[in-house]
């Protein structure tokens, strides 16, 4: 018999440290997937890869026993929130130390991985989500679930505790505001 991903989330939360094991074996390619999206929008040879990003979150995820998980999809909602956060703790880093700094590239080979670079900043939407959440909480994490996350409209309602017609009304004020934000950035 399969053991479910809320079983292992259980477990962990628990103390059973083999949970995080068998929790992460499971849930691994969703990880994956996530990281890519996140990874996507960035510029071209950017120095962190795909597993790089997930075994960052990994390690971060590790020291997040006090939260009390719900399901897969919390966790995966988590989980992006702290590739987000990474990735946006990295640009801003690049950004502090011009031409590269100290930042040497991870020798992944993950080519395959790649898509067009998107035009909007990392940071810029970072900026203009926090700003986002200081007025409406739950139009921002709507945006990271949908957008980052990759979770479709039933998952976030589930992840949040509202309705599917309200997450498609925040979704939607959230990208016209957002928007606009980035169109005067």
């Amino acid at each position: 018999m399969a053991v479910d991903a809320t079983t292992l989330l259980l477990a962990w939360r628990q103390g059973d440290e083999a949970a995080l094991n068998g929790l992460i074996s499971l849930v691994y390619q969703e990880l994956r997937r996530l990281a890519h999206r996140y990874l996507a929008g960035q510029r071209p040879g950017h120095t962190l890869q795909t597993t790089a990003l997930v075994h960052e979150a990994y390690l971060q995820l590790v020291d997040c026993r006090q939260v009390r998980w719900q399901d897969r999809t919390h966790f995966l909602a988590v989980a992006a929130k702290l590739m987000r956060r990474i990735l946006v703790d990295y640009a801003r880093s690049r950004n502090a130390n011009k031409r590269g700094g100290a930042a040497r590239p991870v020798s992944l080979d993950e080519s395959l991985d790649f898509a067009p670079p998107r035009s909007a900043d990392l940071v810029a939407l970072d900026d203009s989500l926090e700003a986002l959440a200081t007025m409406d909480a739950r139009k921002s994490q709507v945006v990271e679930l949908k957008f980052f996350g990759g979770l479709d409209t039933g998952e976030i309602a589930e992840v949040l505790g509202v309705s599917q017609p309200t997450v498609l009304r925040d979704w939607k004020l959230a990208k016209v505001w957002l928007l606009r934000e980035l169109s005067r950035a």
